[in-house]
């Protein structure tokens, strides 16, 4: 307190003269500077809770996304502040910039890719499509080879034993694999494969798949990426079947040995035209990691409500890869057992193809293929006749989502049944292909 306090003292006499107490006058004046010192310390703290709050504001908005702290400094202490006035910094469910489809997908993920082209048939021929081509049959046009959409989920041990795989797909590629299936009609024709899986607890795995599945032969698949060449050869298109509806197994013993089996309704068919099934076996081996040798058997009746001729098919493929940039793929086909009016014996097919890869870097690769094939009797190819073909495939990768591939192809029978123009046929055919394949994969996805 400043200055001096004076006291007046009031002596109230009642006859008595006592007196009664004394009053301090300077209360007030006390009160006065208490104020006054209040509000100046008040004032002072306001002024630097406002220089902390700014200073926080600042702080925080480097935070945010896209924003970047200042070398050096260091975020003030949240618990400074009163606990209702703390920002919270913890991202919530709806502000996940950093998730990927792969983490929203989980255990299943999805891809396809958009396959298109254009031929040029040197032969011209008036229909404009190419003789005996199944996916890049158009000529002389752009065209549209496929485009898929898979939805899939591996079975595994530690996770979930159960599975499943959807392929849907469009195009010309689908025409023909779905064209001679009864069963093949309405949605049924976009359907590639649609199968559950369940990963039996025997030994390291017995996968079982029921449902529609592509076949285990050939050393070609429906799928362009996943081929050597653009186009697909004789043997994919006449010696094999595309797909099979029914039950199939698999068992890895290691990495060397594997066994498969499938009971099915037959070739290419959901709906089965007799009552007899087909059954298949096949066995897997790869002595080394750059040899591998599958061998795949399948017997059944095939022919409209027929259960005595049994169709048999033997199919070898063998690769070897030298090196890391050069590969070698040998394919062979051996098919028996149908009855034809006229033929005394069984009909029977066969062929070979080899391929040749070299690739000159992770983008750039050439192939080349030759293959033989015999229709002995005209089952599969509608005459009596045997090809020789040749094709060569150059391939770039682009973007790396983006596969381009330009091929040159002959093929060659001893027969004349290749269309040129509107007239006769002619025994050879050349084409020039120009395609392109669109990837995507969940998988891939950061």
């Amino acid at each position: 307190m400043q200055g001096t306090c004076r006291v007046i003292v009031a002596t109230l006499g009642l006859g008595l003269g006592f007196g009664l107490g004394s009053v301090p006058l300077c209360y007030a004046q006390t009160q006065t500077e208490t104020v006054q010192e209040t509000s100046a310390t008040m004032s002072q703290r306001v002024q630097e809770l406002e220089k902390e709050v700014s200073e926080l504001r600042s702080e925080l908005a480097t935070l945010k996304p896209g924003g970047s702290a200042p070398a050096g400094t260091t975020a003030p202490a949240m618990a400074a502040l009163p606990q209702s006035s703390a920002v919270s910094t913890t991202p919530t469910a709806n502000a996940s910039p950093g998730a990927s489809i792969a983490s929203l997908l989980g255990p299943t993920s999805l891809s396809g890719f958009v396959d298109m082209y254009y031929n040029y048939n040197s032969n011209q021929p008036a229909s404009r499509t190419s003789s005996f081509r199944s996916f890049d049959a158009a000529s002389n046009q752009f065209a549209l080879n496929l485009i898929e959409l898979v939805v899939d989920k591996t079975p595994e041990v530690t996770n979930s034993r159960t599975g499943y795989h959807i392929a849907l797909g469009f195009g010309q590629a689908m025409n023909a694999v779905n064209g001679s299936d009864p069963g093949g009609l309405g949605f049924a024709q976009y359907l590639k494969e649609a199968y559950f899986s369940y990963l039996a607890p025997v030994g390291k795995g017995l996968q079982i798949d029921a449902g529609k599945f592509v076949t285990p032969h050939g050393a070609e698949v429906i799928e362009t990426k996943d081929d050597l060449n653009y186009s697909r050869g004789l043997l994919f298109s006449y010696a094999i079947p595309y797909f099979h509806y029914g039950l199939r197994a698999k068992y890895a013993f290691n990495d060397k040995y594997s066994i498969s089996g499938f009971l099915v309704n037959g070739w290419n068919g959901v709906i089965d035209n007799n009552t007899g099934k087909t059954y298949g076996i096949g066995f897997g081996w790869n002595p080394t990691k750059r040899i591998s040798f599958t061998q795949n058997y399948m017997a059944g009746p095939e022919q409209v409500n027929n259960n005595s001729n049994w169709r048999q098919l033997w199919d070898t493929v063998v690769s070897y890869t030298p090196t890391s940039r050069l590969s070698f793929t040998l394919n062979t086909d051996y098919g028996r057992g149908d009855r034809m009016p006229g033929v005394a014996h069984p009909v029977f097919w066969t062929g070979a193809a080899g391929y040749v890869k070299y690739a000159f870097n992770e983008k750039y690769a050439l192939v080349t293929r030759y293959e033989y094939y015999d229709d002995h009797d005209g089952f599969t190819t509608g005459t009596a006749q045997h090809f020789n073909g040749v094709t060569a495939t150059f391939q770039r990768m682009i973007a790396g989502h983006i596969l381009s591939r330009l091929e040159y192809r002959r093929d060659m029978s001893n027969a004349p049944t290749f269309l040129k123009g509107d007239g006769l046929p002619v025994t050879a055919q050349n084409t020039v292909t120009a395609g392109l394949v669109f990837m995507f994969d969940s998988r891939e996805a950061k």
